[in-house]
């Protein structure tokens, strides 16, 4: 991955993290223009638009046409400027790696914005660790799609707080959007080892009607980010949420493939401040990948487990199939249960045959949460947090409108 640039100024990605004045975002009406199928492919696009095109090998920088979508992020400026690209229908198989501080949309062409079975774009990558073919390096490596400042800040590590990231390391894209994509990490058609489909940290990312697949560590959300899903869909089997930073999954679906481990492992962090953490997922469905599959998962998957004993997760508002195990959540294993008074495993309101209070009750690892105890997270300004201060209210770069 691709080093920052050492010309950015600390100070003015600071300024630019709490000013919500720094993005130029595209209304929603503009949006829509521009990822409408016409003849001319950027009719209706920002200016400067870039636009990917998998047909296009013999496309130049000049033209503004690129075969790949790396090919296009890398030509972008290393600065704070608002980028916008453009991906005609393909599948693309290639790892995309962000690491510029500047906002950057990328919109996948589509006839329907707001319906995800209608995306016409998928970037594929096939690869994992831990497994006896390939041998084993940090996740990292694996990813589909990757925001990140630094190789070292995306990294996971091991132990209770992973690989130490250097203090100067600064905040990377500070608005990050990705519209009507689909992530594919299809390494092995089960858990084979960590195989992610999306890695970001220190950054703030947007994602509206994409899907993420794969079935180990689907999504890593790591130190220092803030990622936002609305209306998207995420399949996995083990693990296929985890990381360090903060997720909320508004509107969505998770799709269990089986069941191994559980849907979310987190690791909570000792900051200086009071933090926020965590996976939150609102008003969405869980439930089997398939019908065919879902008989023989009745009963036998896990909500989640903690990764270390601070894992913060909540499922509120959210629809449960018979899938869900009566206790909830679990232990991280027998011999290591990770669980303390610290480890808050939650949810509020969930419903559906995968609820079952007296299971959750004799568990002993699941909180069921009052409104009062829910309210200090009951909305994406609650949670995610300006870089290293604590303070709430980091929202600006959420698209509310998709």
């Amino acid at each position: 991955m691709p080093s920052i640039s050492t010309s950015l100024s600390w100070l003015s990605i600071l300024g630019l993290l709490f000013s919500p004045q720094s993005c130029l975002a595209l209304s929603k009406k503009n949006r829509l223009a521009c990822q409408k199928a016409t003849h001319d492919p950027l009719k209706g696009c920002p200016k400067h638009t870039l636009l990917v095109y998998a047909g296009s090998a013999n496309a130049t920088a000049k033209k503004n046409v690129f075969p790949s979508i790396q090919s296009a992020v890398l030509s972008l400026p290393h600065d704070n400027s608002t980028q916008y690209i453009l991906i005609l229908p393909g599948q693309y198989t290639e790892q995309v790696n962000v690491t510029r501080p500047g906002p950057l949309y990328l919109l996948g062409q589509t006839s329907d914005a707001a319906s995800l079975a209608k995306n016409t774009v998928e970037v594929v990558w096939h690869n994992a660790t831990g497994t006896t073919t390939t041998g084993s390096y940090d996740n990292a490596w694996t990813s589909a799609l990757t925001i990140a400042p630094t190789f070292n800040s995306s990294t996971t590590g091991s132990g209770p707080t992973g690989n130490p990231v250097p203090e100067d390391t600064p905040f990377g894209n500070f608005d990050f959007r990705a519209y009507n994509l689909n992530f594919t990490n299809d390494y092995l058609p089960y858990a084979a080892g960590p195989s992610l489909a999306l890695s970001t940290s220190y950054a703030n990312t947007g994602f509206y009607h994409c899907s993420f697949k794969s079935y180990q560590d689907t999504i890593y959300v790591g130190k220092l980010a803030n990622s936002y899903m609305s209306k998207c869909e995420i399949a996995g089997q083990t693990d296929f949420l985890y990381g360090f930073g903060t997720l909320w999954i508004e509107d969505s679906d998770l799709l269990m493939r089986s069941c191994g481990g559980g849907i979310i492992a987190w690791k909570g962090t000792n900051t200086t401040y009071e933090n926020k953490f965590g996976v939150y997922i609102h008003q969405s469905n869980v439930v089997a990948a398939n019908s065919s599959i879902a008989p023989a998962m009745v009963g036998k998957c896990a909500l989640g487990r903690p990764w270390n004993a601070q894992h913060r997760s909540i499922f509120a508002n959210t629809y449960l199939d018979a899938s869900i195990r009566p206790s909830g959540y679990i232990d991280w294993s027998t011999t290591a249960p990770r669980v303390s008074n610290y480890t808050f495993m939650a949810e509020y309101k969930t419903y559906g045959p995968g609820w079952n209070k007296t299971g959750r009750i004799e568990g002993n690892v699941t909180h069921i949460l009052t409104e009062r105890q829910w309210q200090p997270y009951s909305s994406p300004a609650k949670v995610f947090q300006f870089f290293k201060s604590g303070k709430a209210g980091n929202t600006a770069w959420v698209d509310w409108s998709a």
